[in-house]
């Protein structure tokens, strides 16, 4: 997704834009990986010095629900990416657990699994694999 199709979600949304909102963007789409809330303020608070932490959350909060940012979990934080697109294309990751950094996978494991219960009805699901990127790996010999 590009900084520009965010803004647009937003507006799209009736949210107002903000020099703010834009920053937040842009720092995730600037990195290929996952970032914390508070790698998040860490970057902006250079020129946002007054801007809260709260703040900052509540957007992300924002962002993830409009499929902005895609959100998961490392090491009991959450974790947060400028989606890969504005279509909502179907994918999923491999994520360093050193680094963040993140790679799509090709296809979909629930396209191999032999059957699901007749009783269930899925509605969703989440695959991601975790491991060490080559750089870390070369970082840690």
């Amino acid at each position: 997704m590009k900084v520009e199709e965010a803004l647009q979600i937003l507006k799209e949304h009736g949210y107002k834009y903000t020099g703010k909102r834009e920053e937040m963007i842009r720092i995730c789409a600037a990195e290929k990986r996952y970032l914390s809330a508070k790698d998040i303020m860490e970057r902006i608070k250079e020129q946002y010095p007054t801007l809260s932490f709260d703040t900052v959350y509540r957007n992300i909060s924002t962002f993830v629900e409009l499929g902005i940012l895609e959100e998961t979990e490392l090491e009991g934080e959450g974790r947060f990416r400028l989606a890969c697109s504005a279509d909502g294309h179907h994918h999923h990751h491999v994520i360093c657990t050193e680094c963040g950094k993140t790679s799509s996978l090709p296809g979909c494991p629930m396209n191999v699994m032999a059957s699901v219960p007749e009783d269930f009805q899925v509605t969703g699901h989440k695959f991601e694999v975790y491991g060490t990127c080559k750089e870390c790996v070369a970082q840690s010999n």
